[in-house]
């Protein structure tokens, strides 16, 4: 759990981090920006920390044949946790590194903050961060001026403090594991916002309880909406059927078993083994390493829960949510063509 209540800045820089393919500059700061204004303070704590205030998955530094030592970002907070000094020169470094790698023409340019910051809690554990966060999105403003009894308004460009488009917050523990991080990324949309995670950051999910649930529940998904009907005729209501039954299965227990899990929700020899063949296939594409026995996270569940549609669409007139028994709706059709579902209730609300 991350508890950022009494969280404080200590050193902040900005550099402004251009687009290198389309001929855009990267312009470092010549100095530390100063913030010893306390309503500035506190902008700037809610700016770069309330996004991460519920955040559950975390990550570790990753790079060629696993060897997170020469990640070049790992190699920088290195530095900066363990000497103090040169905090500007290493921020220069840091930038330069995103200057680097940031080619595809559709990166924005950004404003990138370096900070560091102390007395996070994590899990209990009293520690220091270092955290990147990246501007891409100007928003205008208005400003309205008053002396005596004279008004003027003028407008402006600027950075909206309650949306973070970027960032990342390294916190300085499991060295040796590669660092514990959390990372926010509210503008990854194409391939080439993935620069931030992969080409950037360089990271990878720790595999904990929370990846786990997260990654099978995707995995579950991915199998019912894009798989299904290309080995068997299943209608949506079935679809949603299956989708229920596997949060459900998540929402009912503490510890996940594969082979439990496979009865209960597909109930099914042929859907079982056309599961564990998508399975296997899409861990392996993706490089996903899964237990098959593993202590369920209710926030991740809770997560998934809100992606698993369970709504039934009927042309532009009808929306039929199914939250539960299969058995009370059937469908057919009549004897002019038309098709129908007939829907069975006790009460009405």
């Amino acid at each position: 759990m991350l508890d950022l209540t009494n969280c404080n800045i200590l050193d902040l820089i900005a550099h402004q981090v251009g687009n290198q393919t389309n001929d855009e500059e990267l312009i470092l700061s010549a100095s530390l920006l100063n913030t010893e204004d306390s309503h500035l303070r506190e902008l700037l704590v809610k700016y770069f920390l309330y996004p991460f205030e519920n955040m559950q998955e975390f990550y570790s530094f990753t790079f060629s044949d696993e060897d997170f030592t020469l990640n070049p970002l790992y190699q920088y907070a290195t530095s900066i946790f363990s000497e103090k000094d040169n905090f500007k020169m290493k921020s220069e470094s840091i930038a330069k590194h995103l200057y680097k790698i940031a080619l595809h023409p559709k990166i924005k340019s950004g404003d990138l903050f370096v900070v560091t910051l102390e007395n996070i809690s994590l899990d209990g554990e009293m520690v220091n961060a270092l955290g990147f966060f990246k501007s891409e999105n100007r928003q205008d403003f208005l400003k309205l001026n008053k002396i005596s009894k004279e008004f003027s308004l003028k407008y402006d460009k600027g950075i909206n403090i309650e949306k973070l488009d970027k960032g990342c917050l390294i916190f300085n523990t499991e060295r040796e594991n590669g660092y514990i991080l959390s990372v926010v990324d509210n503008t990854n949309k194409g391939n080439e916002a993935q620069y931030w995670m992969n080409d950037f950051l360089g990271v990878k999910p720790i595999n904990n309880e929370y990846h786990q649930t997260n990654q099978f529940l995707g995995i579950t998904k991915q199998f019912v909406t894009k798989q299904l009907d290309n080995e068997f005729e299943i209608n949506k209501a079935d679809k949603i059927d299956l989708l229920n039954r596997s949060v459900d299965y998540f929402k009912k227990h503490d510890q996940f078993d594969k082979e439990e899990f496979e009865a209960e929700v597909f109930n099914d020899s042929n859907l079982i083994e056309s599961f564990r063949q998508f399975d296997k296939i899409y861990r392996n594409e993706n490089e996903i390493e899964l237990d098959d026995n593993f202590v369920i996270s209710a926030p991740a569940v809770k997560k998934q829960a809100r992606a698993f549609k369970s709504v039934l669409k009927l042309d532009k007139n009808f929306h039929i949510y199914i939250h539960g028994n299969r058995d009370l709706i059937e469908q057919g059709v009549d004897k002019d063509g038309r098709k129908y579902y007939k829907i069975y209730y006790e009460e009405e609300t």
